[in-house]
């Protein structure tokens, strides 16, 4: 089917809007009537399994929630829980701790879409893709100089698909510690929306884990960030079990003199396929980025992590490291990583690098010379590489039980 085809019956399909995202939905359908849906001419879908994007596509809009019956694990006490069911206000009967409110209605239409706006993407055929209600936007702020922990639950619903959108604003001197879970079902389909503005001073802790639980489950998720001078964000994420995933984080240090950090993890079987695309660019002089990305790809699947970092002449001073760290399990696996760095500053100091290896024999023969069984010794060492990442993530990340399933479900 053509390409063209599948984006009118697509768009054909889903409700039209109204309120804040009413202009801009608007705005992104004509797009994707006139350019369409992605295709290998597109550098940045150019290793996207298509026949996997197009059942994303597939997928009816959800219009209700009475499909969800998930049951979650207890929630921490110094932590609040908000769920995000389609068409309901995701903080309805939610107690928001002192110091974190709504946005008001003012508030959300000066800052809706100008964050991603601001990372000038060519043919955002991501964003275009989201179709989430006006009635379903979670927009908080986290006043001045307090501290907050919260964490977002995403379910799925079976033989469904949703879209969400998230806004942060974090006000000077405020920090926030961010644990977002994202839960795929069954033939189910999300797309995310998220855009964090970080205040001068402002910290962001943002632990993400993405976990499609079974077959055919898939998400594609846009992250769009913002920081003011001397603001800190840190995000740790990890993908796994998604048949199709595709993430897009999106750092601007719009002032100089911020710090980012980025430590991601995916983690591939099967056939899936999970693709990260980041983009990090430098607006002003000092800025600081530490990025490592990891992927561990096994049986017939196939892992991508495109990671472009942009220092213009303004961006004097920059210090930026980037490096991808790559683990082939088969050799019908697949890993592309392509690490980018487009300099224009000459007083900057930044690195970056890839490799791509296997589990090391001499590692593997010296857990079995001390009496540890071949299963056993392979999990031990997947533990530890994936431990770069997730050891950031807060204890109450646990619950989840990501960590077996990362190593349970990958066969060395």
């Amino acid at each position: 089917m053509k390409s063209s085809t599948i984006c009118q019956e697509w768009l054909d399909s889903l409700p039209l809007t109204e309120g804040y995202l009413k202009n801009e939905q608007s705005i992104g359908r004509e797009f994707l009537l006139e350019k369409g849906m992605p295709s290998k001419k597109d550098e940045a879908w150019r290793l996207s399994n298509f026949n996997k994007l197009n059942s994303f596509l597939s997928l009816p809009t959800i219009i209700d929630s009475k499909g969800i019956k998930s049951v979650f694990p207890e929630k921490d006490e110094d932590r609040e829980r908000i769920i995000i069911n389609p068409n309901k206000n995701p903080i309805l009967n939610i107690n928001l701790p002192n110091g974190i409110e709504e946005l008001n209605n003012q508030e959300i239409e000066e800052n809706l879409g100008k964050i991603v706006k601001s990372t000038n993407i060519n043919n955002d055929i991501s964003v275009c893709l989201n179709q989430a209600s006006s009635l379903e936007i979670l927009a908080l702020k986290v006043k001045r100089n307090q501290n907050h922990s919260l964490e977002i639950v995403i379910p799925s619903i079976e033989e469904k698909s949703i879209s969400t959108r998230i806004f942060f604003l974090i006000e000077e001197g405020a920090k926030l510690d961010l644990l977002q879970i994202f839960l795929g079902k069954n033939n189910s389909a999300q797309n995310h929306l998220i855009e964090i503005k970080l205040e001068s001073q402002a910290e962001f802790t943002h632990g993400f884990i993405s976990l499609g639980e079974e077959k055919k489950s898939s998400s594609i998720c846009t992250l769009a960030v913002d920081q003011s001078e001397k603001s800190k964000y840190s995000l740790h994420s990890i993908h796994h079990g998604w048949d199709y995933a595709r993430f897009e984080p999106r750092i601007i240090q719009s002032e100089g003199e911020a710090s980012t950090i980025i430590k991601g993890l995916q983690v591939t079987k099967s056939k899936e396929q999970i693709a990260t695309h980041s983009l990090i660019r430098f607006e002003g002089p000092n800025g600081k980025l530490d990025q490592l990305q990891k992927a561990v790809a096994s049986e017939y699947s196939h892992c991508i992590f495109n990671g472009s970092i942009e220092v213009p002449q303004k961006a004097q001073k920059t210090e930026a490291a980037q490096l991808s760290r790559n683990l082939l399990l088969s050799k019908r696996a697949r890993i592309d990583t392509k690490p980018e760095l487009e300099i224009v500053a000459d007083d900057v100091r930044c690195t970056h690098g890839a490799t791509v290896s296997q589990l090391q024999d001499e590692e593997l023969f010296y857990l079995l010379s001390r009496g540890i069984d071949k299963q056993h010794a392979n999990s031990l060492l997947l533990q530890g590489y994936y431990d770069e990442v997730i050891s950031h993530f807060p204890k109450s990340a646990g619950k989840w039980n990501f960590i077996e399933k990362l190593i349970q479900d990958i066969k060395t």
